[in-house]
């Protein structure tokens, strides 16, 4: 699976998250470009994309991302 393909499911699940259809990720995108990015957030998006994508983050691997662009990248190895 590709970065785009992944960078659309990805915004399809942060628009899901965050109940706001406005987002639009892109590959630099990090919490502090999104106001209710906060650890709980965090939490829950990173279920749902484990739970999408069929896939399981490491706390490691989870502790390692610093924006969208190294989520993406994690998503692709494992898929």
């Amino acid at each position: 699976m590709d970065n785009d393909t992944i960078l659309k499911q990805l915004n399809e699940i942060f628009i899901d998250v965050f109940d706001d259809d406005e987002i639009n990720i892109e590959m630099g995108t990090s919490a502090e470009d999104i106001d209710e990015w906060d650890s709980v957030m965090h939490i829950s998006l990173i279920l749902e994309i484990e739970n999408v994508f069929s896939v399981k983050f490491s706390s490691s691997e989870i502790a390692a991302l610093k924006n969208v662009g190294d989520l993406a990248n994690l998503v692709g190895g494992k898929s």
